[in-house]
Order: structure tokens, then C-alpha cells, then sequence
């Protein structure tokens, strides 16, 4: 015995039609369209904070020259470091002393928005107090009270590039800077 089908029922349609599928693949290439560069400048300040950790050997041995002689280095071979192009890392490409401030150039590995870019570390100092420690301000941060910044700001980061701490916050208009 063979069956016909009934001619008056409809075919059910199974899974999706084209439309239906090319719109969700427009709804998430949109929806990856917005969060491309929120991860992208989650990334750059990642490698911007690598950086300043990368610094830390270079902000002591300043550190340890102002305790000795009261002076801030001039250069990297006044505070004993090496060249600025011999202090390389993942995404800093140098670091150069100058008058006391540590200026940071990106390049090598890092992000093509980042790269020959610059990011300054200036030594904050109580003026003739030279055992007070030396607070490091990044970038244009506020200046801590009493304490007069030394060097020149070189950073040429977008601020959304740059770590919290190294904005400039409320009042830093009103801060001190030498």
C-alpha cells in the first residue's frame, strides 16, 4: 500500500531563510564594529602600564642619585643607566633621563596606535628636603601638595590611552609645576 501525500497541507519550513540569517550576521558584525575599540584601548593602556612597570629600575637609580647628591641626573649616564636606546622592552623602544624626568618612546611590539608615541614620568621633590621621598607624577596628573615637579612633559598619549593615575584630575590647574 503506498501513501500520497495530502494535497492540502502546507510544507512546514525548517530552519532559517537567507534573509533571516544575512541579519544576524549584520546585527553581530555591528555589534563587534562598537566593541573593536573599547578592547583596543583596553590593550594600549595595558601596554602603557607594562611600561611603567619596565621604568621602575630606571625611576630607583634617579632616586638613589638625588638621596647622594642632591641633584637630579641630567642623563641616563649621570643617574648610571645605560644608553636609551639599550633600554628596551616588549613595547618601549627607549628611556631616556632627562633632567631628572623619565620619558618613555613606544615602539617594537606595541600597538600601531601607541607606537612613536611618548609617555614622561617627572620626579615631584620638596624643594631643599632632599630626604622627603620623590613622588613620580605621569603625564599631567596632579603635582602632589608642596612638592614642585622637575623636567618637561613629553607625553603625547591620548588621554584615553593613559592609566587612571596619570590624567589630570580636578585641581590640577591649581597645582604647582616647575
Amino acid at each position: 500500500m503506498t501513501t500520497f501525500p495530502n494535497p492540502g497541507r502546507h510544507r512546514v519550513p525548517r530552519g532559517f531563510t537567507l534573509i533571516e540569517l544575512m541579519i544576524v550576521v549584520a546585527i553581530i558584525a555591528i555589534m563587534a564594529t562598537l566593541a573593536m575599540p573599547s578592547y583596543q584601548d583596553r590593550v594600549i593602556r595595558a601596554q602603557v602600564a607594562e611600561s611603567e612597570t619596565l621604568t621602575a629600575f630606571v625611576r630607583q637609580s634617579i632616586e638613589e642619585q638625588y638621596r647622594r647628591t642632591h641633584v637630579l641626573p641630567h642623563d641616563n649616564a649621570a643617574a648610571g643607566l645605560p644608553p636609551a636606546d639599550h633600554i628596551v622592552g616588549h613595547y618601549v623602544s627607549s628611556v631616556e633621563v632627562q633632567d631628572g624626568a623619565v620619558h618613555v618612546s613606544f615602539g617594537n611590539q606595541s600597538n600601531r596606535h601607541l607606537a612613536s608615541h611618548h609617555l614622561s614620568l617627572r620626579p615631584a621633590v620638596v624643594a631643599d628636603y632632599p630626604q622627603v621621598p620623590i613622588a613620580w607624577v605621569c603625564a599631567s596628573a596632579d603635582v602632589p601638595g608642596r612638592m614642585t615637579v622637575r623636567g618637561t612633559d613629553r607625553t603625547d598619549l591620548p588621554a584615553t590611552f593613559l592609566p587612571l593615575d596619570c590624567r589630570h584630575g580636578p585641581g590640577a590647574a591649581s597645582a604647582p609645576h616647575a
